[in-house]
């Protein structure tokens, strides 16, 4: 055989073993595309691409052809070309790196610690009230005298609502019962601020006079006192005591002038408080109605049924705060004229209107009776002041206010001095005035709304929420009963 006819040969047998390895490499590839698909489609597509080897031929036509999607899910065994072995000569395909975390990481909501992730969501919800209530503090300071105005209608109105009722009783119209009442009512209030007035202006000049003996024997006994203070010492404190005053003549002359601003602002709030009255006595229901109206439909029903119970809870406590403050007066007032200290019945009057400030009230206008005590009559008699306003106290915490006011008002001393303190610093002295029957009246609301919720929940076969949906549903299970410990 010739030389040609050998290399012929040699050309024949490795065409087909080329040709037996391509066949060896198309059925591997038809076996593993059957399992793909008994598997749920895993494509291999790198598998394909090798499997013409060197003869350049492509899978054959009775393979699938939409096998790309399944092959970006392959994992790296089957992603990658057979090799020697499989005849294919492909380059690596490497597989997608997975968009989560990695493997063995928990997610990163889920590696924050829990009192960290609770104090995070109660804390932003803090700041959305805060920022809420500061919103609301600078709207009302904006109207400052239309809120107090309408507080000062709201509590006069209660005071005065039943006289409305009884002279409607005795045959009067609805509408001159209304004016009778409101104008009355303004009428004694401005009679007693006269009369307060009045008492103080007739009693000025003995009360300066006793005033002024009553600051010699004071500066008589600091002279006595077992300390380093002569007279020279306190003739010098009284001479800079009037320099300042002379110095500061502006500032007092410009604080004259702001007291003509606050009486104008006095009397604009009392003609707004007018009007709010009159119209409350004439037509209240008809505007808690109208406020209904601007209620949601899913809360009207509860705020209807709260309203009726704190307008309850308001007028029981401006009532029996009057009732209170009328004993305390008398009290005080009548142990003033038995110890005979000068200007007893506008102390008597002071008093009954500082005790509508729950407990600094009575503080403050027992100190003034007691100054006042001490100037005029000496120390013995101011002692004996002092006893009687003690003793006027200890009766109304004991017996008045749990008598008259009753459990429904009730509110506890410690929110009582917080309330007075915060309306003070908001509103000055209306803000103290206003601030206890605020408390109370928003104690009954929410207890009333809570207690609707719960009976609502119960009809429906719901139970009642303790938390907030969010923490809810990442709380730690509670051990199961009986576990391991």
């Amino acid at each position: 055989m010739s030389r040609l006819g050998r290399f012929g040969t040699r050309v024949s047998r490795l065409g087909r073993r080329v040709s037996g390895l391509r066949d060896e490499a198309e059925r591997e590839q038809e076996r593993r595309l059957r399992e793909a698909d008994e598997r749920g489609g895993a494509g291999v597509t790198g598998a394909r691409a090798s499997a013409g080897g060197p003869g350049g031929s492509g899978a054959p036509p009775s393979a699938p052809a939409a096998v790309a999607p399944a092959a970006a899910a392959a994992t790296p065994a089957t992603a990658v070309g057979d090799g020697p072995d499989g005849g294919g000569g492909g380059g690596d395909v490497r597989p997608p790196v997975p968009a989560g975390p990695a493997p063995g990481r928990p997610p990163a909501a889920e590696a924050i610690p829990w009192g960290v992730r609770v104090a995070a969501e109660a804390g932003w919800r803090l700041l959305v009230i805060a920022g809420v209530v500061w919103v609301l503090m600078q709207v009302v300071s904006a109207v400052s005298l239309l809120v107090v105005s309408f507080a000062a209608g709201l509590l006069i109105t209660a005071l005065l609502q039943p006289f409305v009722g009884w002279l409607k009783r005795m045959g009067f119209s609805r509408g001159a019962a209304t004016a009778v009442t409101a104008f009355g009512g303004f009428a004694v209030m401005g009679l007693i601020g006269w009369f307060v007035v009045w008492q103080i202006i007739e009693n000025t000049d003995n009360l300066v006079e006793q005033v002024r003996d009553g600051i010699e024997q004071l500066q008589d006994w600091v002279t006595q006192l077992p300390f380093d203070i002569t007279e020279d010492n306190l003739d010098e404190w009284v001479e800079n005591l009037n320099d300042w005053i002379s110095s500061h003549s502006s500032e007092l002359t410009s604080a004259g002038l702001e007291g003509v601003n606050y009486a104008v602002e006095f009397f604009t709030g009392a003609g707004i408080t007018l009007f709010v009255v009159l119209f409350l006595l004439y037509d209240g229901a008809g505007v808690w109605g109208w406020f209904l109206r601007l209620v949601p439909r899913a809360a009207r029903d509860g705020v209807a049924g709260a309203g009726p119970r704190a307008w309850i809870t308001l007028t029981g406590y401006v009532r029996g705060t009057v009732l209170v403050a009328l004993i305390d007066a008398i009290g005080i007032g009548v142990g003033l004229l038995v110890i005979d200290v000068p200007m007893a019945v506008p102390l008597a009057v002071i008093v009954f209107l500082s005790s509508f400030v729950p407990l600094v009230g009575a503080i403050a206008s027992g100190a003034l009776a007691v100054l006042v005590a001490v100037v005029t009559n000496g120390v013995v008699d101011a002692l004996l002041v002092l006893g009687v306003v003690l003793l006027v106290q200890q009766i109304e915490g004991h017996i008045l206010q749990p008598f008259i006011l009753g459990r429904m008002v009730r509110v506890h001393p410690l929110a009582v001095v917080l309330g007075v303190a915060a309306g003070s610093m908001l509103a000055g002295i209306p803000g103290a005035v206003v601030a206890v029957p605020l408390i109370a009246v928003t104690s009954t609301v929410v207890s009333y709304l809570r207690a609707y919720q719960e009976e609502v929940d119960r009809r429906a076969g719901r139970e009642t929420l303790t938390g907030g949906a969010t923490i809810a549903e990442v709380s730690p299970s509670p051990p199961a009963p009986g576990g391991d410990g």
